[in-house]
C-alpha cells in the first residue's frame, strides 16, 4: 500500500524497530489546552532514514534531551525525557521548559552546543515554527496545534500500524482529516481530493481504494489527456460500428471500474458534454455506450482530484454545479508540504529508502538538513523526491551536504516570487513586512496591531515566506 504523502512506508515500519515508548499518556488535569505546543523530531542527520517522532507538551512543564543507547521517551511527573542514540549529544544536553512568556530552550553545557535557526545559543525563547538542533538531530517546535485529548504524549512513527501506512502522518490537523477519510472509505460516497500539484492526490485515491474493500481494481483516468474527439467513447465505451474505426465493442473506462474505483484526475479539464454524460452515470448507475440503445448497469465508486477551484469554475459557467454536488460527497484537502513541515521527516525517510541502495548508511550534514526544512517546496513531494534522488547521486558515499542540493535550496531567502501572488496578497505581504520591521520581528505585537490571532500571523508568515527577523 502506498502512502498518501508519497511512497511505500510499510517496509520502513517493519525495518525501523525503534524501542521508544509509543503511548506515554500525558498527566491528566482539568482545563487541558485544546491546541498545546508540540515538538517534532524531524531528521536525525546521522540516521536520516530513521522514522521521526512527535511529542505533545500538553500537561508538561519540561522536556529534556540527552544521549542514550536507543531512542526513548519517559514521563516523570510533568517532565518528558527524550533520549537519542546521537553521538553528538551530551548525556544531559538541553532542556525545554515552560515559563510565563512561553517555552524556553536552554543548553546544559553540552559539548557540541544547542542551535536555533543554525545559530548556537545558551538559551532562547522559542517561537512557533522554530527549528532547533540538539547534537545532530533537527527538531521542530510548534507553539499551538490541535490535539485530541486521547493523543499520546510521545508518538514514534515506527509504532504506527503498517496497515495504516497509506495514511501515515504525524501532523495532528492532517491526522484528523485522514481519520475522517478512513471512516468514509468503505462506503460508495464520492470523494473529491484537492491540493496543489505534487501533493499526492493519486496516492490518496489509491489509499482510499485499498481501504474500501471493493473487489475490482482502481482505474485511473487523466481527464486532461483524453482525446477530445474520442472522450465519450474512451469513458463510456462504444458499440461496434458506432463510428469510423469502431471495429469491435469496447466497454470504456467507467465499465472497467465496475465494482472497483474510478479515479478521475484533473476533473476540472472534463469538457461540458462529458460532464453531462458523467452526471447521468452517477445519477442512474448506468452507462450508455456510444452507438448503444440499452444502458448497462455499473457498481461505481468515483474519486476525483483537481488543483483547480471548481466552485469558481461553476460560477464562471465552465463546470456543472449539479455534477460538483455529486462529486463532493466528501472533500479531502491535501495541504502543501510547506504547511505540514511536521511530516518532512516521514517523507525524507521514505524517499531515502526508495532511492538509496543502503538507506541506513546515508548521512546528512546539518546544513543540508536545515536547508530541506527551510525550503518552501513549491512543487511539493515531487520536488523533494527529485532533490533527494539527485543529492544521493552527487554525494556518493559521502554525507549529503549543502553543495549537493539545488541552488534554490542553498539560497538564504525562501520567499516566493511576489509576481506569483494576487494583488491583494502582495498588499497583505507588504503590510506584514512593514510591521515586522516596525516591531523588530515581534510576532505577537504584529498580531495585536492587525487585530488577529497569533496563529493567523504564523500562517501568513509561512505562506508568504517572510522571515520576521529579516523581513523583506
Amino acid at each position: 500500500m502506498r502512502a498518501a504523502l508519497g511512497y511505500d512506508l510499510s517496509e520502513m515500519l517493519r525495518r525501523d524497530g525503534a524501542t521508544t515508548t509509543e503511548d506515554v499518556r500525558a498527566p491528566s488535569r482539568a482545563g487541558s489546552v485544546v491546541a498545546p505546543p508540540h515538538v517534532f523530531r524531524l531528521i536525525e542527520c546521522e540516521s536520516p532514514a530513521s522514522l521521526p517522532a512527535r511529542s505533545c507538551l500538553r500537561g508538561l512543564e519540561e522536556v529534556t534531551f540527552g544521549r542514550t543507547s536507543e531512542r526513548s521517551a519517559e514521563v516523570t511527573g510533568r517532565t518528558l525525557a527524550l533520549g537519542l542514540p546521537d553521538r553528538f549529544l551530551s548525556t544531559a544536553h538541553a532542556r525545554l521548559h515552560r515559563t510565563e512568556t512561553g517555552w524556553l530552550l536552554q543548553d546544559l553545557g553540552s559539548k557540541n552546543g544547542t542551535l536555533v535557526g543554525g545559530a548556537r545559543i545558551q538559551e532562547r525563547l522559542l517561537e512557533d515554527g522554530d527549528l532547533f538542533e540538539v547534537g545532530r538531530t533537527l527538531m521542530l517546535f510548534r507553539a499551538s496545534l490541535p490535539s485530541a485529548p486521547s493523543a499520546p504524549v510521545h508518538l514514534e512513527a515506527a509504532a504506527l500500524a503498517p496497515q495504516e501506512s497509506a495514511l501515515l502522518t504525524l501532523d495532528p490537523a492532517h491526522e484528523a482529516a485522514l481519520q475522517r477519510l478512513r471512516a468514509v472509505a468503505p462506503s460508495k460516497l464520492s470523494v473529491l481530493v484537492t491540493g496543489e500539484s505534487g501533493t499526492g492526490k493519486e496516492l490518496a485515491a489509491a489509499a482510499l481504494h485499498a481501504l474500501s474493500g471493493r473487489t475490482r481494481p482502481l482505474v485511473a483516468v487523466n481527464c486532461a489527456a483524453l482525446a477530445p474527439t474520442l472522450l465519450e467513447s474512451q469513458l463510456f465505451g462504444h458499440r461496434k460500428g458506432a463510428f469510423s474505426g469502431a471495429n469491435d465493442d469496447a466497454p470504456g473506462l467507467v465499465r472497467a471500474s465496475d465494482r472497483g474505483t474510478l479515479f478521475l484526475d484533473e476533473i476540472g479539464e472534463l469538457p461540458p458534454p462529458a460532464q453531462a454524460a458523467l452526471l447521468r452515470v452517477l445519477a442512474e448507475g448506468q452507462v450508455l455506450p456510444v452507438g448503444g440503445t440499452a444502458a448497462v448497469p455499473v457498481d461505481l465508486r468515483v474519486v476525483c482530484a483537481t488543483n483547480r477551484d471548481l466552485k469558481a469554475m461553476v460560477a464562471a459557467g465552465t463546470f456543472r454545479g449539479d455534477l460538483l454536488a455529486r462529486l463532493q460527497g466528501f472533500v479531502l484537502e491535501l495541504v502543501p508540504l510547506r504547511e505540514r513541515l511536521a511530516d518532512l521527516g516521514l517523507l525524507v525517510s521514505a524517499l531515502l529508502r526508495r532511492h538509496a541502495p543502503e538507506p541506513d548508511a546515508v548521512r546528512f550534514e546539518p546544513e543540508a538538513a536545515r536547508a530541506l526544512a527551510r525550503h518552501r517546496w513549491p512543487f511539493n513531494v515531487r520536488e523533494l523526491d527529485q532533490t533527494l534522488a539527485s543529492a544521493l547521486l552527487l554525494a556518493g558515499s559521502h554525507p549529503i551536504a549543502l553543495t549537493h542540493l539545488p541552488a534554490e535550496l542553498r539560497e538564504a531567502t525562501v520567499a516566493p516570487p511576489k509576481a506569483t501572488l494576487a494583488p491583494e496578497e502582495q498588499e497583505l505581504r507588504a503590510r506584514l513586512v512593514a510591521l515586522f520591521v516596525e516591531h523588530a520581528g515581534n510576532m505577537s505585537a504584529v498580531a495585536r496591531v492587525m487585530g488577529k490571532g497569533r496563529t493567523q500571523i504564523v500562517r501568513w508568515v509561512q505562506r508568504f515566506g517572510i522571515d520576521p527577523l529579516r523581513p523583506r
